[in-house]
């Protein structure tokens, strides 16, 4: 490492780089990707009950169209790696950004039920897609001194989106007098509310076009040139171009490309390590939190709660995850990740239980009775807020971090397939599990909760502190 870049790294020297508020502007830029994640996510929140209307289907068939986009996500965020390595990162973004773009369109416009789905399964490429690009694009543009900070934008910008896509869909049903198939523009009010999301994806490939290309990418491609004036305007005028660019030309060919074969141990298939990362990526889904972001509306109307009222809770819900997830981002190289995800997981089943107790009471004219009702209300805010300042930010710290470099790449892939897989159980599932008993529901969300509790103080080791060559 070059002098000045040491003493970046170790907050001396010079520390700001000579055009900080552009290497922020590229950082947003790259974030947006990660607020279409949220947004996309979370938009269809508002259109389930509609769809389930519209097409006249069970829960099964309801809960496909909505979790479909979950194998898109799976696709996308297995390929995007050797695609942006192939292209590039900003045509990656582009891709990426079109596909948001086609997605949306095609949502907003579907000729059947079939169509939606498919235009979700590519609505759901994009988000894998973003996922991966995001994150590794901004890792590799920051300058040292500021990475962390910088990295966290992609998650603040997942949770932005999230609560905005629902605040515009509240906004949209209240235009529509309150009913998600009152037209609107020509279409159905739910139509309108997927529709929206051209908007922010156009934005993100016109701001494709107006951040440079990652120095790593264009070395690896042999424009040194190219990186070193990228590496100039991101790391300051006083860095050692050259020495940057003989130091990122080592690291890439020294580095260990893992496969699947290394992550493979002698008698639980994978290295106990690999199980642990996908223990906490299986767990971080199974306490249920997606069913706040996708279900919540159709949760809080099948209580009694009108359509505009459900909306403007799952809004306040996503206003909790930004609170919730600031918090986190301030205290997890503080507290620790072990003691953040311990008090996540207390305060995660403490709240399910009580909401299943609150569910479990008898619908007097359709609705829970009062008491249960705000109780319902409050403990379902209370689990985000837990989820939001633990493991919704501590998992992927644990994930980045856990793994020897020997295997960091390929077993970060097994554990972010283990969480698509298990987010696309729950997705699935709750609409049929919440016809068939809703407290019985959360019930099982709470004991997975609990669970969490014993699996994190046996088996996971806390990672604050420690440099990525002492995992081991």
């Amino acid at each position: 490492m070059t002098s000045t870049a040491q003493a970046q790294a170790s907050g001396g020297g010079h520390t700001a780089p000579d055009h900080l508020g552009h290497v922020i502007f590229i950082t947003a830029a790259a974030a947006m990707g990660g607020f279409l994640f949220g947004y996309d996510s979370s938009v269809i929140n508002g259109a389930v009950e509609a769809i389930r209307d519209r097409y006249s289907i069970g829960s099964g068939t309801l809960a496909q169209v909505i979790a479909i986009a979950l194998i898109g996500c799976a696709i996308g965020a297995a390929t995007a790696g050797r695609i942006a390595d192939r292209i590039g990162r900003i045509r990656c973004m582009q891709i990426a950004a079109a596909l948001f773009t086609i997605s949306a369109i095609g949502s907003a416009l579907p000729f059947a039920l079939w169509d939606l789905a498919f235009w979700r399964i590519i609505g759901g490429f994009a988000i894998g897609m973003a996922s991966v690009i995001g994150p590794a694009y901004i890792a590799e543009v920051a300058p040292p001194a500021y990475r962390g900070r910088l990295g966290s934008f992609q998650q603040a910008a997942i949770v932005i989106g999230i609560a905005i896509s629902q605040l515009v869909n509240w906004g949209i049903l209240n235009a529509a007098d309150g009913d998600q198939r009152g037209k609107l523009l020509g279409i159905e009010a739910w139509q309108v509310m997927l529709g929206v999301m051209v908007i922010p994806a156009v934005l993100y490939g016109l701001l494709s076009f107006a951040i440079p290309e990652s120095p790593r990418f264009l070395i690896s491609v042999g424009r040194d040139a190219d990186a070193k004036k990228v590496l100039a305007d991101v790391e300051g005028k006083d860095v050692d171009l050259d020495a940057r660019v003989a130091e990122i030309e080592h690291a890439m060919r020294s580095e260990h490309k893992s496969s699947f074969k290394d992550l493979l141990g002698s008698k639980w298939g994978f290295l106990p390590i690999v199980w642990v990362g996908i223990g906490l990526s299986v767990f971080q889904q199974l306490v249920g939190i997606n069913v706040a972001f996708y279900y919540s509306s159709t949760l809080w109307q099948s209580v009694g709660i009108d359509p505009s009222g459900s909306f403007f809770y799952s809004f306040t819900t996503s206003i909790i995850n930004i609170i919730g997830t600031v918090i986190a981002m301030v205290l997890v190289d503080r507290v620790g990740r072990k003691p953040l995800a311990l008090v996540g997981s207390i305060g995660m089943a403490v709240a399910l239980a009580v909401e299943a107790w609150a569910f479990s009471a008898h619908l007097v004219d359709g609705k829970l009775p009062n008491t249960q009702g705000v109780v319902a209300l409050i403990a379902a805010h209370v689990f985000v807020l837990f989820f939001a300042l633990s493991w919704g930010v501590v998992v992927w710290v644990f994930l980045g971090e856990m793994f020897p470099n020997r295997i960091r790449a390929a077993a970060l892939g097994v554990a972010a397939a283990a969480q698509w897989i298990a987010n696309w159980a729950i997705t699935a599932s709750f609409p049929s599990l919440s016809d068939w008993n809703l407290s019985g529901t959360y019930v099982i969300y709470a004991i997975f909760a609990a669970l969490s509790i014993p699996f994190v103080l046996k088996y996971v080791k806390e990672t604050k502190g420690k440099a990525l060559e002492e995992m081991g």
